[in-house]
């Protein structure tokens, strides 16, 4: 195979990766461990692919030895790599252990004979200026075999959240530190130069080989501290690194001086080391911290991997394959005028769209910053895949191109950065058109401040802290007459805002984040309040003194009262909703709207595995709560409730969460016993967490978001289970679930009333999030068939008194133990009190409609009622698991 033709068909394999990564970057809602995927698609893909193959290369290039004659065995070690990477990337998806374990031995092997090969390289060949660039190579190699063992400990394993963290921590370490950005340091010591067509550096060579060991050093100390748990180790090898890093680009820079970058390759490689450079850095500032690592964990990753090593890819491939391809000068240059078309564009949507997804922003922002990247990447990998293509039209190419001159095929880059930065300011503008009030905007100005109070010249400003719920301080005094600016910072871990009553506002803020708001002259007092839903009735509120002013100048004001807020003047309820919209409460006896689809109440029977992988994603739905009523739901998985989960002891459930809401959420999962502080962080839009928890006891478990406050977010459908099946479960014939709740309407479309939920005022009750829905859609059994139904009293502030008028009760369990067995007696009702669950068992002795109620009879007549139609010769025909099992 011809030197054009190998390197065409790698670098395709590469495209290949890079546009796997991607079709699961824009799919991700759909694809399971989408995160894991997004991340080793790229990084054990595309980016080792190229690794290998360009590592054997330069290796061959600096230490001067003879092209091998064929490429077989070169070409095994890539497939039998590829094979790999394809079998652990399948068996993390279908959660299957044996592909994983094959896959990860496969890779193993792979990395192994590349080592190997280098190795009896080095020692075959004459003495090299540049062989510390393949020592380089070799010591890559050697760590990621440590690298692949902890990622398949990871992979498989059920760990204590505290070891699972520090194996995480060291197999990024070690993998990112060592097989990927140690090789791209060593072969950048002669590439960079080459990239930008100068020489290279006196100093470059003496700088990489005293950079070596550090680099080295640094990932090793850096692993083995995150492993060990050790901060000062882990610290003093991510400055260990630093170090080595700074040594190796200071060349670069000189080398820089002497030509400035002009080449798509050039900046693409610039822009990703100075990333790389940045993220290091970052990590080594909020390492010894543990809660901030946690929390910007996601932005760092994204960062090093997205920002770093992709560019480095992309402007490294973008001058090596067109180099490659052969066909002289004239060709060459036609090649790199294909990558280099809108390159100005290109890089500066990549990072600045990238920035934007990293810095505090709305969901929707986020969202559409992230498409912006994702078409940046794509653009390019067209690109190079451009000028593979033009190795076959080379001849016809050139021959244009020689009649035409130099300038007919220069890449134009007039205006290209100002294009590419006006289209990521108006993918920003359209985020905040989609959800204005997360940025402060679409409020109505209401009457001002100054009352008619004449200026004083004086100004007053305050600095107001967010955290715990409150305004810190809660009263703020300002002479009448003076202009008042509020500087706001958010020292919490949620996302709060502040809002006047004038209507001026800050953005929703992040936690860390700060905001000003100019409120101008005050001559009357004002009230402002934290208008995310339900900050407000937890007493988030703020009240703004004017002092020296007369009661004239007053106007009618919002005032508090034992932490609740109240508006008595606006008309408006306490999150900017129009009180005079909020629903009437509906005919629960009417037909449910068309789209609604009932809820199957069967409850799938425990699967084998013991190993449960689910991934809960948060989104806003508006759906129709009642009939003629519809109002938009935070939901795990898109339904509220939330999906059932199924186990038995022993089991272990790793639920990732991710956050697609536009405020912050968290997961609490009753089930499992550790510590809250990490798993039940409350994340931001657009972020992740993995929740670890395994089943040591029985019985039907609530989960629920647990971010303040906690009585909205579960009153808004925020809210689940998770049934553990007990060691002596005896078999039934039909198995169901229901879910009580209660709900707090809000306007029509919108969210819970908050004060509503506050006072404890609901308008209905449902099982399993409608009303009466199995009024409409009975629950089918057999006479005589033995059943049981799970029930959970998920609230949040009603129980259960659940009863089968018509039937009684043989068995009862009850939050893990039996209150009744068969023969023992007969009980009527299951009660529960809110978060309580348990299970009865029966059977129906004749053909019949029985309703089940929560015998709160005033709970059943808003809601918690439904039937359980009972017929001779009952075949189980029309129920089957469906939404919302799991």
């Amino acid at each position: 195979m011809s030197r054009s033709a190998w390197h065409t068909r790698t670098g395709a394999m590469v495209l290949a990766w890079l546009a796997a990564a991607g079709a699961v970057a824009a799919l991700h809602r759909q694809v399971p461990a989408a995160s894991w995927l997004m991340v080793h698609l790229l990084l054990l893909g595309a980016v080792t692919t190229a690794l290998l193959v360009w590592t054997w290369h330069f290796s061959v290039a600096v230490l001067r030895v003879p092209t091998p004659a064929t490429r077989r065995t070169e070409a095994a070690r890539l497939i039998v790599a590829n094979v790999g990477v394809l079998a652990v990337a399948g068996g993390v998806a279908a959660d299957h252990p044996v592909g994983i374990a094959l896959g990860a031995l496969l890779l193993v092997g792979a990395v192994t004979a590349h080592l190997v090969a280098l190795i009896r390289m080095l020692r075959a060949a004459l003495p090299s200026r540049f062989a510390m660039t393949v020592h380089a190579y070799v010591a890559a190699a050697v760590l990621l075999v440590p690298g692949i063992g902890l990622g398949f400990l990871l992979a498989r394993g059920s760990w204590e959240p505290r070891v699972d963290q520090r194996l995480l921590l060291a197999h990024v370490s070690i993998t990112l530190l060592g097989w990927v950005t140690l090789p791209i340091l060593g072969t950048l010591v002669t590439l960079w130069p080459t990239i930008l067509r100068t020489r290279m550096a006196p100093a470059a060579e003496r700088m990489a080989r005293r950079a070596l060991p550090l680099l080295v050093g640094g990932t090793v100390a850096t692993a083995a501290g995150a492993l060990v748990g050790l901060t000062a180790l882990l610290l003093a090898g991510v400055a260990a690194y630093l170090a080595g890093l700074v040594l190796t680009v200071l060349p670069m820079v000189s080398e820089m001086r002497q030509r400035p970058p002009t080449s798509f390759a050039a900046w693409s490689v610039l822009a990703g080391v100075s990333w790389i450079a940045t993220s290091l850095a970052a990590f080594a500032i909020v390492a010894p911290q543990p809660q901030a690592l946690l929390h910007l964990s996601g932005v760092l990753l994204a960062s090093a991997v997205v920002g770093g090593v992709l560019q480095v890819l992309l402007g490294s491939l973008s001058y090596l394959l067109p180099v490659m391809m052969g066909g002289g000068p004239a060709a060459m240059r036609e090649r790199n005028a294909r990558v280099d078309r809108a390159l100005a564009p290109r890089v500066v949507i990549l990072n600045t769209a990238l920035i934007t997804c990293i810095l505090p922003t709305t969901s929707a922002v986020r969202v559409v910053a992230s498409a912006l990247v994702l078409v940046a990447v794509a653009w390019t990998a067209y690109r190079l895949a451009d000028s593979l293509r033009a190795r076959h039209r080379a001849d016809i190419v050139v021959e244009d191109a020689s009649a035409a001159g130099p300038a007919a095929i220069a890449p134009r880059r007039s205006g290209g950065a100002i294009v590419g930065l006006a289209t990521v300011l108006l993918a920003v503008a359209v985020g905040v058109a989609v959800d204005p009030a997360a940025v402060g905007a679409g409020t109505v100005s209401a009457a001002p401040a100054s009352a008619g109070a004449t200026a004083t010249g004086a100004a007053t400003r305050v600095i107001v802290t967010m955290s715990g719920m409150r305004f810190r301080p809660s009263v703020i005094e300002v002479p009448a007459g003076n202009t008042l600016t509020i500087e706001v910072v958010n020292a919490d871990t949620d996302v709060h805002d502040l809002v006047l009553e004038t209507g001026q506002r800050t953005p929703r803020l992040a936690p860390g984040d700060t905001a000003s708001i100019e409120v101008g002259v005050v001559g009357r007092d004002l009230d402002g309040w934290c208008s995310v839903a339900g900050h407000r009735q937890m007493g988030m509120v703020l009240a703004i003194a004017a002092t020296g002013s007369t009661p004239g100048d007053q106007l009618p004001l919002l005032h508090a009262s034992n932490g609740m807020a109240t508006d008595e003047h606006a008309g408006h309820g306490s999150d900017g909703t129009d009180a005079a919209s909020a629903v009437a409460i509906p005919d629960l006896m009417a037909e449910p709207g068309p789209d609604v689809q009932p809820r199957s109440a069967v409850l799938a029977p425990a699967s084998a595995e013991t190993v449960h992988r689910v991934r809960l994603v948060v989104t806003e739905v508006e759906r129709e709560a009642a009939p003629g009523v519809r109002q938009t739901r935070w939901t795990f998985g898109g339904t509220a409730p939330g999906p059932v989960l199924r186990g038995r002891v022993g089991d272990t459930f790793i639920v990732t969460l991710v956050n697609d809401g536009s405020i912050g959420h968290s997961i609490d999962f009753h089930a499992g016993a550790l510590a809250p502080d990490g798993p039940m962080r409350t994340i931001a839009p657009g972020e992740e967490l993995e929740y670890r928890f395994t089943a040591t006891r029985s019985g039907i478990w609530m989960y629920h978001c647990s971010t303040m406050p906690i009585s909205i977010h579960i009153a808004n459908g925020m809210f689940g289970a998770v049934v553990i099946d007990p060691p002596d479960l005896a078999p039934v014939d039909r198995e169901f679930v229901l879910l009580q709740s209660e709900s707090y309407l809000g306007p029509q479309g919108g969210i819970a009333n908050a004060e509503a939920v506050a006072s404890g005022d609901y308008d209905l009750v449902s099982f399993n999030g409608y009303p009466m829905q199995y009024d409409h859609h009975p629950l089918q059994v057999g006479v005589g068939e033995r059943v049981r139904i799970w029930v959970l009293a998920a609230g949040p502030h009603v129980g259960s008194a659940f009863h089968v008028v018509g039937g009684q009760f043989d068995t009862v369990y009850r939050e893990g133990a039996y209150d009744l067995v068969p023969g023992s007696g007969g009980s009527q009702v299951l009660g529960l009190f809110p978060a309580q669950g348990g299970f009865v068992e029966f059977a129906l002795p004749e053909a019949g409609r029985y309703p089940f109620v929560s015998h709160v009879m005033s709970d059943a007549e808003k809601g918690a009622h439904g039937i359980i139609e009972a017929s001779d010769g009952h075949q189980g025909r029309d129920e089957v698991p469906g939404e919302g099992q799991r």
